[in-house]
């Protein structure tokens, strides 16, 4: 006589975490196969582990890697926001006391067509005042330390530098005269790969996505009210790719990972190169620069 935990007709009962019965859940330890949510997570080689497994296996000194590749760090300390945050702050300090370092390093098109190409990058570290400066690295301190943990210090910063630079070349590719600054192509990189792992962990995203549609809406809307204008181009450049990169390194797979991640990553900066390449000399015939 076969046994049916489900009769016939009745839907089948959701899983939920054997820790916490009340969240529901089909991520599965990879050693034990019990259901685990988010907060049981432990990335492990391949998969996730449970605490139990993890506290088993807690005498073993080898390194052990996270999902996505990196070696998981001795320090749980988010060394790369922090300089970051920084290297932003830094950067505005001195922006209050010489005026001429912003002049120097915005990003200005015909500029960087005249062969400051270093325009592109620089321009993410400054700031034009307070609240925006404030908001950005907010943000920074917030979203960045999670990414950081589940990328790795080295993914994570050249997922940051992507990110900014994507903002910037989709600034350039469709502006002429309008100087730009600010680091909001590189966090809108961040909210877009916070997406992007958060599907790939099955965690509910619903807050990131709500996020991002507010700051997207704040984007296009702000203008229409105020004298202000914001480089709606740099939020979805920075957006676009940084969901792009975290997408590369969460999905790469897992036997030719680090080629795959490097090789993406490289391919990225090959198509910047030649997107900035194509513009300059697109501007440069346009107005006759030698």
């Amino acid at each position: 006589m076969s046994f049916h935990p489900n009769p016939p007709g009745t839907p089948p009962q959701t899983p939920t975490c054997y820790r916490h019965p009340d969240r529901p859940t089909y991520v599965r330890c990879t050693r034990c196969n019990r259901f685990i949510c988010p907060e049981c997570m432990h990335s492990a080689s391949v998969g996730h582990q449970c605490a139990d497994c993890v506290g088993a296996a807690a005498q073993t000194v080898r390194p052990v890697t996270t999902t996505f590749g990196a070696r998981q760090q001795r320090s749980g300390t988010p060394v790369v926001t922090y300089v970051l945050i920084g290297i932003n702050l830094a950067m505005f300090v001195l922006q209050n006391m010489c005026s001429d370092i912003q002049r120097a390093l915005s990003l200005g098109p015909p500029a960087v067509a005249g062969g400051d190409l270093y325009r592109l990058l620089t321009s993410a570290f400054l700031h034009l005042g307070m609240a925006h400066i404030a908001f950005n690295m907010l943000a920074l301190y917030f979203v960045g330390p999670a990414l950081e943990q589940a990328l790795g210090r080295l993914r994570f910063s050249a997922l940051y530098l992507l990110s900014a630079l994507g903002g910037s070349v989709l600034v350039y590719l469709l502006t002429w005269d309008v100087p730009t600054l600010g680091a909001s192509g590189a966090i809108y990189g961040l909210f877009g790969a916070t997406f992007v792992v958060g599907r790939k962990l099955n965690m509910d995203v619903r807050g990131v996505v709500a996020i991002i549609g507010l700051n997207l809406a704040f984007t296009f809307i702000f203008p229409l009210f105020t004298s202000q204008n914001i480089s709606w181009q740099g939020h979805i450049g920075g957006l676009v790719t940084g969901a792009a990169v975290a997408a590369i390194y969460a999905y790469a797979p897992s036997k030719q990972r680090n080629l795959v991640q490097g090789g993406a990553t490289v391919a990225i900066l090959v198509l910047f190169v030649a997107l900035i390449w194509w513009r300059t000399a697109d501007l440069r015939a346009m107005f006759g620069m030698g």
